[in-house]
């Protein structure tokens, strides 16, 4: 994979985040895993490069998000997406996800990078909160999203690396 810089990133976030979807990964006492994720964005922030996630309190993917640095965002080709809603419907609770779809990756600077990703963001956190039912404007949006009352947890993450397949 190759480095670049965020500014040079050339794939359009709605499409890449929201309808192509992402991997969201971290690895922390000596385990690795990863969750699909379809909500979040990038832009600028506090004069820094960021994205930005959103995460519900029962993914197993968060506890080790929570307990590392750096967190991972990977794309993948199209062809891909068998894998990537095998990997946003079975818990990493229950099994070796990453095992179970032969996803290979490596540690970079403490997050993992998947070898058949076509683009990855390395990550570092910045800040997390959860979010309320007070801040929302449009009530009906706890309805229609959060019939459970799990409200996600949104996380800005400054982007370290660009890596790309080459």
């Amino acid at each position: 994979m190759k480095e670049i810089k965020p500014q040079q990133m050339s794939r359009n976030v709605f499409d890449a985040i929201g309808k192509d979807w992402m991997l969201v990964a971290a690895e922390a006492d000596g385990r690795a895993n990863a969750m699909t994720a379809s909500w979040g964005g990038m832009g600028v922030l506090w004069n820094k490069c960021v994205a930005f996630v959103f995460i519900r309190p029962q993914r197993f993917t968060k506890t080790l998000i929570d307990k590392a640095d750096t967190l991972s965002l990977s794309f993948f080709a199209d062809d891909e997406r068998a894998m990537l809603t095998y990997m946003g419907r079975t818990s990493g609770r229950d099994e070796d996800k990453l095992a179970k779809q032969n996803l290979i990756y490596s540690s970079v600077d403490g997050a993992p990078v998947f070898d058949r990703a076509k683009m990855t963001l390395v990550c570092r956190k910045l800040y997390r909160q959860t979010l309320t039912k007070d801040g929302f404007f449009d009530q009906s949006l706890i309805k229609l999203n959060y019939p459970n009352g799990d409200l996600h947890d949104v996380y800005v993450v400054e982007i370290e690396k660009v890596l790309v397949g080459e």
